[in-house]
């Protein structure tokens, strides 16, 4: 029997409140937020060595900014009007050094496509869509339907079963008779929640057959049952921890 380890283990200074990956270069963004200190940073981590191209990297506006999307390695943020309106404004590129390569505070994000990120100028009025360089920031024609399609983004999220789908005995009695649940390689990938001495956790494990290759707790004492707790990108598994912990294992 193989035991699995994690392959990236990364720490981060706050709550992940966000992950995007960018699927052209096998990089994952993450959003992590400081309530305490108002204060949003942003990582960039390669998926296929482990690399962390950037981490607590911030832009000018500290609290009221956002992940939009990631396309080809760059990553592009937005700005909010306000604390209290969720209207995104500005788009700010960031490179994986995690410098600014360009920004256009008069454009917004609409969609990303096959092609890359589609924008608007708020300024014009109706709306009118432009495919624009992700490297420049620069126009480069107007919006396409058909050619601009979304693009495939690899990830593969778990089903809500009962625990009796495994038809076999789970290290822990399932809280709420529901599983999260997933099929790769062989592997049987299972998320649930258990409650004992007044306590509500939620788990991960692994099972390779009969036999578990690998377990963590995601959650201790928290208040109320998460949500999937994992999602499948290709071939890696991606979690958090404790809501500020990301971990990737290579399946």
């Amino acid at each position: 029997m193989t035991m699995l380890f994690p392959f990236i283990n990364e720490q981060l200074s706050g709550m992940i409140w966000r992950m995007e990956i960018d699927s052209l270069t096998d990089t994952i963004f993450l959003e992590i937020r400081n309530s305490e200190d108002k204060n949003v940073s942003f990582a960039s981590i390669d998926l296929s060595n482990g690399k962390t191209n950037f981490n607590n990297v911030s832009a000018p506006e500290r609290w009221l900014t956002g992940i939009e999307a990631g396309y080809d390695g760059i990553l592009l943020l937005h700005n909010y009007q306000s604390e209290q309106a969720p209207v995104h404004k500005g788009v700010i590129a960031i490179d994986n050094k995690g410098t600014i390569c360009w920004s256009n505070y008069t454009y917004a994000f609409d969609h990303l496509t096959v092609n890359g990120p589609v924008l608007y100028n708020v300024q014009i009025q109706p709306k009118k869509l432009f495919l624009t360089d992700i490297k420049t920031g620069a126009m480069i024609r107007q919006y396409e339907p058909l050619i601009d399609i979304e693009p495939v983004n690899y990830i593969t999220v778990p089903q809500i079963l009962p625990p009796s789908y495994l038809n076999q005995d789970l290290p822990i009695e399932p809280h709420g008779n529901i599983i999260h649940y997933l099929e790769h390689n062989n592997l049987r990938i299972v998320s649930l929640h258990s409650f004992n001495t007044g306590q509500l956790k939620q788990h991960l494990y692994i099972i390779d057959g009969t036999d578990l290759v690998y377990e963590d707790l995601l959650n201790a004492d928290i208040q109320k049952m998460q949500p999937e707790s994992f999602i499948m990108y290709k071939n890696s598994l991606i979690y958090i921890k404790n809501k500020s912990e990301l971990k990737v294992l290579n399946l």
